[in-house]
C-alpha cells in the first residue's frame, strides 16, 4: 500500500473515531440532563396550574388565601433541598456519580406520581393537602442534588476548554422542559373546556409526566462513571464531607450569593409567569403559555452560547455585566409593562429578561464547580444551590403574590429581582477578587 493510500485510511479511521467520540458526548449529554427534564416539567406544571391547584386541595375563603397556600406548599419543598444537597450529595461525592443519579431520579418519581394521582379536598378532606405537601418534599429532597449532579457530571466529562458549553445543557435542558410543558398547555388549553381542565383535566399533564419517568430511568442507568471521579484515589466520608464543608463555609454562602440571581429570575420568568399574566395583567391563559414558551425557546438559546462564550472570554465578565443590568432594569421594565399591558408588551419584557438570566447563569453554573473543592464537589455545589433555590427562589411566586398584595404596586416583583441582580453582582466580585478562597 503506497504512503499516500496509508495516510487516506488513517484520516478516515482518525476522522471516524472523531465522530463516534462527539456522538458518545452527545449521547450522555441527552441521558445525564433527562432527569433535569422531568424536574423542571412537574416544577412548571405546578406553577402554571397553581389556581386549579388550589380549587382542588386548598379551599379557602378567597382566592388570594388559596393561592398563597398553594404557593407556600410549593416552596416548602425547597427547604428540603438542602437536607437533599447534603445527604444525597455526600452519597453521589462517596458512591459515584451515576448511582446517585439513578437514586434522585426514583425518590423525585415517587413525589411526582403523587401529586399526580391525589384525590382532592373535596374526596378525602385535609389529607389531600398533606399528601401534597409530602410529595413536595420528597421532590425538593430528590431535587436538592439533581442539579448539583448533572453539573457535576457534565463538568467531568467535558473536553478541555469546553467546560462552559457542556455544563450550559444542564440549564438548558429545563428550558426544554418549559417549552414541551407550554406546548402541551396550549393544546389542552384549546381542545378542552374550561370546566372540564378545572374539574380533573388540569392532572393530565402530570400523568403524562408519569408515563415518561420508567422513559428517563431506563436510559439514566446506561450512563458510564466519570474518569475524573474513577481517578479519585479515595473518597470522603459523610463527616469528612461535612468538616470540610465548614472549613470552606464562607465558600459555600458566597456560591449561594451567586444562585440568587439565577434561581430568582428563572422562577419569576417562567413559574410565576403564568399567573402574572393571568392575574395581574389579565392576559388569557393561551396569552401567558404563549409567553411562556417563548421564554423557554430564548432561554435554550442564550445558556449554550454565554456558556461558550465564558469558555473564551472568562466568566466573571459576563456574571458582572447581566447582574448588574438585572440589578437596574428589572423594577423599571416591569413597571413599564404595567403601565402599558398588552401581550406584545408582556413578550417584549419576558425576553430581556430572559436575555439577562440566560446570559448570567450561562456562565455562572460551571463557575460554581470550578470554586468548589473536587473532593466535595457534588455535595458543595447542590449545597449552594439548594440554599439559593430555598430562600430565595422558590419563594419567589409567593413573594410576589405577596408584594402585589401587601404594597399595592403591581410592578414590585422587579425589586425582588433587582435585589437577586445585586447579589450576583456582589458575589461575582467577592469570588473574582480574591476575597473569598478555598481553604
Amino acid at each position: 500500500m503506497s504512503s499516500t493510500t496509508s495516510n487516506a485510511v488513517s484520516n478516515v479511521h482518525q476522522d471516524g473515531h472523531v465522530a463516534a467520540k462527539r456522538h458518545s458526548k452527545f449521547s450522555t449529554v441527552i441521558r445525564v440532563t433527562s432527569g433535569n427534564f422531568i424536574e423542571m416539567y412537574d416544577f412548571f406544571l405546578f406553577g402554571f396550574y397553581a389556581t386549579y391547584i388550589a380549587k382542588a386541595f386548598f379551599p379557602a375563603s378567597s382566592e388570594y388565601a388559596a393561592l398563597m397556600m398553594t404557593f407556600a406548599t410549593f416552596g416548602a419543598g425547597f427547604f428540603m433541598r438542602p437536607l437533599g444537597a447534603i445527604i444525597l450529595g455526600s452519597y453521589i461525592d462517596r458512591i459515584g456519580r451515576r448511582k446517585g443519579l439513578v437514586l434522585t431520579l426514583g425518590i423525585m418519581a415517587s413525589g411526582t406520581a403523587m401529586i399526580a394521582f391525589i384525590p382532592g379536598y373535596a374526596t378525602i378532606g385535609l389529607l389531600a393537602p398533606l399528601l401534597v405537601l409530602i410529595g413536595r418534599l420528597l421532590q425538593g429532597f430528590s431535587a436538592g442534588v439533581e442539579l448539583g449532579g448533572v453539573s457535576v457530571y457534565l463538568s467531568e466529562m467535558a473536553t478541555p476548554g469546553h467546560k462552559g458549553f457542556y455544563v450550559s445543557w444542564q440549564s438548558a435542558s429545563q428550558q426544554v422542559a418549559i417549552i414541551f410543558s407550554a406546548a402541551l398547555g396550549y393544546f389542552l388549553n384549546e381542545t378542552l373546556s374550561k370546566e372540564f381542565i378545572a374539574d380533573w383535566g388540569w392532572r393530565i399533564p402530570f400523568f403524562i409526566g408519569c408515563s415518561i419517568i420508567p422513559v428517563v430511568f431506563f436510559i439514566r442507568r446506561s450512563l458510564q462513571e466519570t474518569e475524573e471521579y474513577l481517578a479519585q484515589k479515595t473518597h470522603p466520608t459523610f463527616r469528612e464531607m461535612l468538616k470540610t464543608i465548614s472549613l470552606n463555609w464562607p465558600l459555600v454562602v458566597t456560591g449561594t450569593m451567586l444562585i440568587v440571581m439565577t434561581t430568582v429570575s428563572f422562577y419569576l420568568i417562567t413559574v410565576y409567569t403564568p399567573t402574572f399574566g393571568k392575574t395581574v395583567l389579565k392576559l388569557t391563559t393561551v396569552e401567558s403559555l404563549v409567553v411562556t414558551l417563548c421564554v423557554g425557546v430564548s432561554n435554550f438559546i442564550w445558556l449554550p452560547v454565554m456558556g461558550a462564550l465564558s469558555d473564551r472570554i472568562g466568566r466573571w465578565p459576563i456574571m458582572a455585566l447581566f447582574s448588574g443590568l438585572t440589578a437596574v432594569t428589572a423594577y423599571p421594565l416591569l413597571s413599564w409593562l404595567i403601565a402599558n399591558p398588552s401581550f406584545e408588551h408582556m413578550l417584549l419584557a419576558e425576553l430581556w429578561l430572559s436575555f439577562l438570566y440566560g446570559s448570567y447563569n450561562g456562565a455562572t453554573i460551571v463557575a460554581l464547580t470550578e470554586i468548589i473543592p473536587v473532593r466535595i464537589r457534588t455535595t458543595g455545589f447542590s449545597l449552594a444551590y439548594s440554599l439559593a433555590t430555598a430562600l430565595f427562589g422558590g419563594l419567589t411566586p409567593l413573594v410576589s403574590t405577596w408584594l402585589i398584595e401587601t404594597t399595592g404596586d403591581k410592578a414590585s416583583p422587579g425589586y425582588w429581582m433587582a435585589m437577586a441582580g445585586s447579589v450576583g453582582l456582589l458575589a461575582t466580585f467577592l469570588i473574582y477578587r480574591g476575597v473569598v478562597k478555598e481553604c
